[in-house]
């Protein structure tokens, strides 16, 4: 379970022991993400990234089922128009496949950044290039069990002190 104070400033680092929980903490993200935001996922198979990227995508209200882009490198989520204003569209994408630079820049991921949330599984070493403000969030699985360790550590002047008294959001 998430406690307060446990986001209250980057870098952060908290104990995630279920995926509930890890849909939790994505769609208490997503309250803070806006259009245009880049997060870089890393783990382990298993660790939990799609996991919290479905609820990135809940939070943001997006259309899904948000599933793993594995094998079709990257999807596009719309928002779904509701009661209140068109939030960002979700781009999430999976680097595992990819093995340069030069093959994220061919996926055209800066296309939709101005207008979405852009999430890249795997893209730690290759995806920092599309954004000089991001987000970087590593989980870790435990050794003992389901719980994981989920470190947020924000770059550039977009999260300098972003999340700085959040924590009752979070």
């Amino acid at each position: 379970m998430i406690r307060p104070n446990e986001l209250g400033s980057l870098p952060a680092e908290l104990r995630i022991a279920t995926d509930g929980d890890m849909r939790d903490l994505g769609r208490r993200l997503a309250a803070l993400l806006r259009a245009g935001d880049l997060v870089i996922l890393a783990g382990p198979l298993g660790a939990g990234k799609t996991t919290l990227v479905q609820g990135i995508g809940a939070g943001l209200g997006v259309r899904g089922p948000v599933t793993s882009p594995t094998f079709v490198i990257a999807r596009v989520h719309p928002a779904v128009a509701g009661s209140g204003p068109l939030g960002p569209a979700l781009v999430h994408a999976d680097a595992y496949r990819l093995g340069s630079i030069g093959e994220v820049d061919d996926l055209d991921l800066d296309t939709d950044a101005a207008s979405a949330v852009t999430v890249v599984e795997w893209g730690t070493g290759l995806a920092e290039v599309l954004a000089a403000d991001r987000l970087e969030i590593t989980i870790e699985p435990d050794r003992d069990g389901d719980a994981r360790t989920v470190r947020i550590n924000g770059h550039g002047g977009r999260w300098h002190g972003a999340l700085t008294g959040a924590a009752d959001r979070l």
